[in-house]
């Protein structure tokens, strides 16, 4: 399988933010950096991430570990939801 990578300094003077806050980013965890001949790259199937956790950062100006809070929070959500889908399932199964 092809992994995709972004050159981030042209991703990042394309949607015009810092280059700092996507490798913060990467050392929080938050996503993938790789460093190639002092070139930094993320890979594209984190795009969609990197665009949420820029808008909550530049628009609504919550910090680095606000954003992995609010990550943390949405991952449950979404495991809690799966859950109640797969017990309504099950209880469907049972009436």
């Amino acid at each position: 399988m092809q992994n995709d990578l972004i050159i981030i300094s042209d991703y990042c003077s394309h949607c015009h933010i810092e280059p700092d806050f996507v490798m913060m980013l990467g050392e929080d965890g938050l996503i993938d950096v790789e460093v190639r001949d002092n070139v930094g790259y993320f890979p594209a199937d984190q795009l969609a991430a990197l665009e949420r956790y820029a808008h909550l950062y530049y628009d609504l100006s919550i910090n680095v570990a606000g954003i992995d809070a609010i990550r943390h929070l949405l991952e449950r959500m979404e495991h809690m939801q799966n859950e109640i889908r797969r017990l309504e399932n099950e209880l469907r199964f049972y009436r």
